[in-house]
């Protein structure tokens, strides 16, 4: 007689002698009421910690530290801010375009990597000079349905005690990477939500059921950060291996449909959230490129292995894994828990190890981060080893480990402590954690495993669990608090200051003096924070973001605006004629005489070009070199600069190479050089110019100080990563004579002729010869101008040149604009009167295509299975009416 086969429920589940924890073996039919009560009791345990230990802290919200290092405020803050306005509709522009930022940027890339975890549309709820507090919510959000997530997922590997699943979740919920990676970046915190849903979603395929719901999983992991979930989405196969290869008495040819039946729910899944990819694909190879990063040298084994002990935050980059004292306590256990099979120990231990290499590995580490060297840490992956470790302590609690087994781990887990005793990251919170935390934990796990399984009293395990859920609550509480005090003692961790009463004040006079689209309000380049345009409104220059545009990056440098990080972070214009060319009518500047953070709205002078200018004719590039004074002038269409020719008179003597002035070391360092005579620190050079005029100094990449004609500015160039503007110095005196001291910080290189000078009237004339539009309007990812008549030659926008636009003459075909000077152009028949141009995001039509495809994919296997399931419904009631 042929063997009966195992049931998915059972095929998955590996032979044991494990005595079941308590309420193990009742069935779940009688516990229905009972079934959310751990997920939640896990979502309250680990938010509740949470806050409190910034509570203790003091960090934002709840104490004065909340403005001094609040890691949320430095880049997110300002994309909420801008969801904000889109959700109330007050935003120049939609999901696709950004008119606010980088003079007009592509937004839905950005949209979908930073603003896609489903909790930042919280920021709708709150009034916008509070945007800071919903942030805070995303990550306090995602840390509760990351704990509730893992309890559902744990109860899916083996059954047993939900609130000591809850309790183990509660570690995973706050480990290492979260406290220390994922809090300060919301939209990476989706990370810990997508490895359960993934986990959960990968269950369903092994036990053959649920395959549409498991595909809606997958693609609600993607869509909330696709970053994060492939990362998961690797994390999840390779447990799933695991299961399959441990999982006792299931045929092969089982185990191969389930990984098929998981292979395409992730494909599916991933199909339907196709547009995410396929978008932000073609805006990451558009984007500036990132300054080159290596990985130059990998964590010791020892300081690695630091990593497992809680509460500390070392000094060398290394993969945060910790996932709390109850959790390294049963993973320590779990090799000589003998109710497990040896192959399961040994899979899952090998699973963990080898992830953990997999941290410290170049080629790995490219596999985890999508083939590329991320710009920051190299261990963004390190919340899935959390994850795994979780489930492998989850295991052997639920195969009720015998207190000598649990001794052992603790003795394990003692001797790692002492090992690891002179590490970075081993500080004395880590000493309290383990041998307070520690030593209560161990004793509550051992208390309960001694009790008998059969006839117990409710009372001592209940108070036994009350006491071990103290325990993980304070202590998690404490690591929260221990982790948020190193990391504020890092300058690096102390961002910009965001929603404060200067920035808010600035946004009402940036509002009040709005006049878009016929000119632009620039925030300038004083930085609230990394994205001033977004906090503050306006119009401006000023962007950070990595689909930064290399096309905006080059249009802006080209014409003398600055940049940071090798222009992933553009500035504002800060001289008249870049102001002029972008039309910039308004800009924030300092005020005067008052507090540092009191700043002013100040109208342009001269007035500004038109946004859309009609040419009759445009200038040819040069072939050889041209400074930023031509190209400004290129694209202005008339020569407004007087370029003179330096001299040096005085310091040190400088040596005049091919293109430029090398600048030998300075005597004095920068920060004596006010001090200097006029022949000490620096070199001085003197130029002519008419009286009265504006000088302007650039040099991109000089660093120290520039001061003559009685101011005095300050160069941070460093090439190619932070590039200088084209700076204001001062007027022209009388007598014509310009004299300019640059002291430089070690030897430093300025180009043949860094000063321009601009004569009295010479701009206005400029700028009041230029046509501009009879009407214009600019709004969503559009914009229409009604031209002047007679208009012929072409129109040239003061929008950079980016992929994606097309424009229309009149009622003519779209067509892809040209570059001019790196700016958007628009050849014109004679006689035009219309300009319409729209912008699509590249990449979109083809993600919308195949997330169509996957849709109608996995709607017909739903349809399918209905179809099925009326059909053995229908058999079985003709049997049973035959019969």
């Amino acid at each position: 007689m042929a063997p009966t086969p195992a049931t998915p429920q059972e095929a998955v589940r590996p032979r044991e002698v494990a005595r079941p924890l308590p309420g193990a073996d009742r069935p779940a039919a009688d516990r229905p009421p009972r079934r959310w009560a751990a997920p939640f009791t896990a979502a309250a345990l680990s938010t509740v910690a949470y806050c409190l230990g910034l509570a203790l802290y003091g960090s934002y919200p709840f104490g004065p530290r909340s403005r001094a290092v609040n890691d949320l405020g430095n880049q997110f803050v300002p994309f909420h801010a801008r969801l904000w306005d889109l959700l109330h509709g007050q935003a120049t522009g939609d999901l696709f375009f950004n008119w606010s930022s980088g003079y007009g940027v592509p937004f839905l890339a950005d949209f979908v990597t930073y603003l896609m975890n489903p909790f930042s549309l919280l920021v709708g709820l709150f009034p916008r000079e509070l945007a800071d507090l919903p942030v805070f919510l995303v990550t306090l959000c995602s840390i509760g349905l990351a704990a509730a997530l893992m309890t559902v997922l744990l109860g899916r590997l083996h059954p047993g005690s939900g609130t000591l699943r809850a309790l183990l979740s509660v570690g995973y919920a706050l480990c290492a990477w979260v406290l220390n990676d994922g809090a300060a970046d919301p939209m990476w915190m989706w990370g810990p939500v997508a490895l359960p849903l993934l986990g959960i979603a990968a269950d369903w395929c092994l036990r053959r059921t649920r395959w549409v719901a498991g595909t809606l999983l997958v693609a609600l992991a993607w869509a909330g950060n696709f970053y994060t979930a492939a990362m998961a989405t690797l994390a999840t196969g390779l447990v799933l291996a695991v299961r399959l290869a441990t999982a006792a008495g299931m045929p092969p040819g089982a185990r191969l449909r389930a990984a098929g039946r998981a292979v395409t729910a992730a494909l599916a899944g991933i199909g339907l959230a196709a547009p995410v990819l396929t978008v932000t694909l073609r805006a990451s190879q558009a984007a500036q490129p990132a300054p080159p990063v290596s990985y130059e040298e990998r964590p010791t084994v020892l300081y690695q292995l630091a990593q497992l002990l809680p509460g500390g935050h070392g000094g060398v980059t290394a993969p945060n894994i910790f996932v709390g004292m109850p959790g390294l306590l049963l993973v320590a256990a779990f090799p000589f828990v003998r109710a497990v099979p040896v192959r399961a120990r040994i899979a899952w231990y090998a699973l963990a190890l080898g992830v953990a290499a997999s941290f410290v590995w170049k080629p790995t580490i490219l596999l985890w981060h999508g083939l590329a060297l991320p710009n920051g840490s190299p261990y963004r992956a390190a919340f899935v080893l959390s994850g795994i470790l979780v489930m492998i302590s989850w295991l052997a609690l639920a195969h009720r480990p015998r207190p000598g087994e649990l001794a052992t781990g603790g003795a394990l887990v003692a001797l790692l402590a002492w090992a690891c005793r002179d590490q970075g990251p081993v500080g004395a919170a880590t000493w309290l954690l383990v041998a307070g935390g520690g030593t209560a934990a161990l004793a509550a796990l051992v208390a309960l495993a001694a009790l008998p399984t059969a006839g117990a009293r409710n009372g001592p395990r209940a108070a036994l669990t009350a006491a071990l859920a103290g325990t993980v609550l304070l202590t998690s509480a404490y690591t929260v608090f221990s982790v948020t005090a190193v990391r504020g003692k890092i300058a690096w961790f102390r961002p910009k200051i965001t929603m404060t009463r200067g920035s808010l004040a600035a946004h009402a006079g940036l509002a009040a003096r709005d006049d878009w689209p016929r000119s632009r309000t620039d925030p300038g380049p004083h930085e609230f924070a990394n994205n001033d345009p977004l906090l503050l409104g306006g119009e401006g220059g000023a962007y950070y973001s990595s689909y930064l545009p290399a096309a905006t990056a080059r249009a802006l440098a080209g014409l003398g605006a600055g940049w940071y990080m090798r222009g992933r972070h553009t500035l504002s214009f800060e001289d008249p004629v870049g102001r002029a060319l972008m039309g910039v009518s308004s800009s924030l500047f300092p005020a005067p005489q008052h507090p540092r953070g009191d700043f002013t709205v100040d109208r342009a002078r001269p007035a500004p070009a038109p946004l859309l200018t009609v040419r009759s004719r445009l200038a040819a590039p040069p072939r050889g070199p041209e400074s930023v004074f031509a190209r400004q002038e290129r694209v202005l269409g008339t020569a407004v600069y007087e370029v003179p020719e330096l001299t040096p008179t005085a310091g040190t003597a400088p040596v005049r190479g091919r293109g430029g002035w090398l600048l030998p070391p300075s005597a004095l360092p920068a920060a004596a050089a006010p001090l200097a005579g006029p022949n000490g620190a620096g070199t001085t050079f003197t130029a002519r110019c008419t009286p009265g005029g504006t000088v302007v100094w650039y040099a991109p990449w000089f660093w120290g100080q520039v001061s003559g004609l009685g101011t005095r500015t300050k160069g941070i160039g460093r090439a190619d990563t932070t590039a200088n503007p084209v700076r204001v110095l001062g007027r022209v005196p009388d007598d014509g004579t310009v004299a300019v001291r640059f002291i430089g910080r070690g030897r430093q290189w300025l180009p043949a002729r860094p000063l321009g000078c601009l004569p009295p009237g010479a701009l206005d004339r400029a700028v009041r010869a230029l046509r501009g539009p009879v009407a214009l309007s600019a709004g969503g990812h559009r914009l229409t101008a009604r031209l002047p008549r007679g208009s012929r030659g072409h129109a040239v926008l003061a929008l950079p040149a980016v992929r994606g636009w097309g424009c229309a003459v009149d009622d003519g075909p779209r067509r892809a604009p040209a570059s001019y000077g790196g700016l958007l152009t628009v050849p014109l028949r004679p006689g035009a009167t219309r300009l319409t141009c729209t912008y699509l995001p590249p990449g979109l039509t083809g993600g919308l295509a195949a997330s169509g495809a996957a849709g109608l994919a996995a709607g017909a296997v739903a349809v399918g299975g209905q179809l099925r399931g009326r059909g053995r419904s229908r058999r079985r009631t003709t049997k049973e009416t035959r019969g």
